[in-house]
C-alpha cells in the first residue's frame, strides 16, 4: 500500500516482488502471481501506458477521507450498475451456442 499516489517506478517495485514470488513461493500447477497496488489516487491514462495487466499488475484506489453521502450514494449505485451489465454480459455470452 503506498501513502500516495501511483508514480510509475512502483511498476518496477512490484515487478521484482512478483518475479521473487514465482521463482521461491509458486507451487508447480499454480498460476503466476498477481500484484495489486493500492494508492492514494491514479492516472489512468498513465496506467494504461504502462500496461500493467499484461504484467498481472492491478492498481487501485483507497480512501483518506470519507466522501458526502451523497457522493458516496451516486459512487455505489455506479458500482452496482457497472456490475450488473458485466453479469448481464457473461450471461449473454454463455448462452451463445457454439
Amino acid at each position: 500500500m503506498k501513502q500516495d499516489s501511483f508514480k510509475p517506478e512502483h511498476k518496477g517495485q512490484m515487478e521484482l516482488y512478483l518475479r521473487w514470488l514465482a521463482r521461491y513461493e509458486q507451487e508447480p500447477g499454480e498460476q503466476s502471481p498477481v500484484g495489486i497496488i493500492l494508492c492514494t489516487g491514479k492516472n489512468t491514462e498513465q496506467i494504461e501506458l504502462l500496461e500493467l495487466g499484461s504484467a498481472g499488475i492491478h492498481v487501485a484506489e483507497y480512501l483518506t477521507v470519507l466522501p458526502p453521502p451523497a457522493i458516496l450514494r451516486q459512487k455505489l449505485h455506479g458500482a452496482i450498475e457497472t456490475a450488473r451489465i458485466r453479469l448481464e454480459a457473461r450471461t449473454v455470452q454463455s448462452a451463445r451456442p457454439e
